[in-house]
């Protein structure tokens, strides 16, 4: 028998990223849970974009906080067709040109009625920052270690930029 108490916690918890998961670019299921207790930076990429330049910050950032940051890249093709059409063009691109080795998605919608789950709960979470739909490529969401949405940074704001390394 549930006590009341347990019963209200759980018909009103906050949801976290810890409730989503992902498919990697070759395919294997990861739920976001894994990370519990770490900082996470999610990131909507695209190969083919002027902040593309940024995945080598993102490669710099997971080097470098790797022990303690989580890096994750969600390709997406939402924005003037900037992104590869196949998983493996993406990972060929990303290993090529910028050695990437952190997480990378399979390709999501990060707007628009095909939204990822995830990305409609990061552009709703509150934040001290703002909310609201995702302008262009390499917006920012950095995940607290409680699993909610700590920051969120516009495409401008580069990954080793100090407003997000003050904040890992």
């Amino acid at each position: 028998m549930y006590s009341l108490i347990m019963v209200f916690t759980l018909l009103f918890q906050q949801p976290t990223v810890y409730d989503y998961s992902f498919k990697t670019l070759d395919g294997k299921k990861v739920s976001l849970s894994e990370f519990k207790g770490r900082p996470m930076l999610i990131v909507n990429t695209a190969s083919k974009c002027g902040f593309t330049p940024q995945y080598k910050e993102l490669q710099e950032l997971h080097k470098k906080y790797g022990d303690k940051l989580v890096v994750i890249g969600f390709p997406s093709d939402n924005f003037k067709n900037q992104e590869f059409g196949s998983s493996k063009e993406i990972a060929e691109f990303c290993e090529k040109n910028f050695g990437v080795t952190f997480l990378l998605s399979d390709k999501v919608d990060v707007t628009g009625e095909k939204m990822d789950p995830l990305f409609k709960y990061l552009t709703t979470a509150e934040n001290p920052d703002f909310t609201g739909a995702i302008n262009w490529n390499f917006e920012k969401f950095l995940i607290g270690k409680d699993g909610k949405l700590a920051h969120r940074y516009r495409s401008k704001v580069t990954p080793m930029d100090q407003s997000i390394i003050k904040n890992l």
